[in-house]
């Protein structure tokens, strides 16, 4: 006998209230609430455009940040308060903090890179909550393409900011931050969301000083429940199995930091 219940059915909820975080990054918050943990997802669905996998910012209320770069980014970025949206969810493996019985709940390190410092603001104000003090580390390109800094400055004891031409915070990429900040001890745990490239380097200065490290990865997605295998990571689905992956499990995939999928299921490089 089958089970009807469908575990995450498709949901619908109205457009509270938008806000741009730069030039073409939107936060959307929904009139809803979620049962998620940082890291999650959920996949938005815009009738006539598809579905495309959204990090979670918050959960209670709900809320997306979304760079328009796309077909359904776009048409996400183009609702406006009161439209609807259609999503299921949340999907996918969380991060997950030390735990306490460890004894090894020291200050914890955000690592973010341009917008994949959204899933970093909930996974901060859940440390918080948890008693867990966090650093954040963000980086982008330029003073412009920055976003949530301030929002991480309600729950991180310190945001470091760098960008690659110094306009704002230290000249350079987020390595400039995160290699003193390693090598003064004192980091229980490091987490990192953003361009591949950097993860590796974060991943890589983390098993050098023999922290854990846990970083979350994008891939093109169709199903997000680990059917279809769009999102493959040589045996391992970025959807089902992640997308939050301990370094180790990182950097052992051969496409780690290197290569990609495209929507035609082809190989890319990154």
């Amino acid at each position: 006998m089958c089970d009807s219940k469908i575990k995450n059915p498709m949901r619908t909820a109205s457009v509270k209230k938008t806000s741009e975080e730069n030039y073409r990054v939107k936060t959307l918050e929904l009139d809803a609430e979620l049962d998620a943990q940082p890291g999650q997802f959920i996949m938005v669905w815009m009738p006539g455009n598809g579905e495309r996998p959204i990090s979670i910012g918050n959960d209670e209320p709900l809320t997306i940040s979304v760079a328009n770069v796309g077909k359904v980014s776009g048409a996400i970025c183009g609702l406006k308060n009161g439209d609807a949206l259609s999503y299921r969810g949340p999907l996918g493996k969380p991060f997950t903090l030390p735990k306490p019985e460890t004894g090894n709940r020291k200050r914890i390190l955000l690592v973010g890179g341009g917008y994949g410092v959204v899933p970093l603001h909930f996974l901060a104000k859940t440390a918080k909550k948890a008693g867990v003090e966090a650093i954040a580390v963000i980086g982008a390109r330029n003073e412009r393409d920055i976003i949530y800094d301030k929002k991480l400055g309600q729950w991180c004891g310190k945001v470091l900011v760098t960008t690659d031409d110094g306009s704002r915070g230290k000249k350079g990429n987020v390595m400039v931050e995160v290699e003193p900040l390693l090598a003064g001890g004192g980091v229980s745990c490091v987490y990192a969301c953003g361009p591949e490239r950097m993860m590796v380097a974060v991943t890589q200065a983390c098993k050098a000083k023999k922290v854990p490290c846990q970083v979350s990865l994008e891939r093109y997605m169709k199903c997000g429940m680990g059917v279809c295998g769009s999102c493959d990571l040589g045996g391992k689905t970025c959807c089902r199995d992640g997308p939050v992956f301990s370094g180790d499990e990182a950097l052992v995939m051969a496409e780690f930091g290197k290569t990609k999928r495209n929507a035609t299921g082809r190989m890319e490089p990154l």
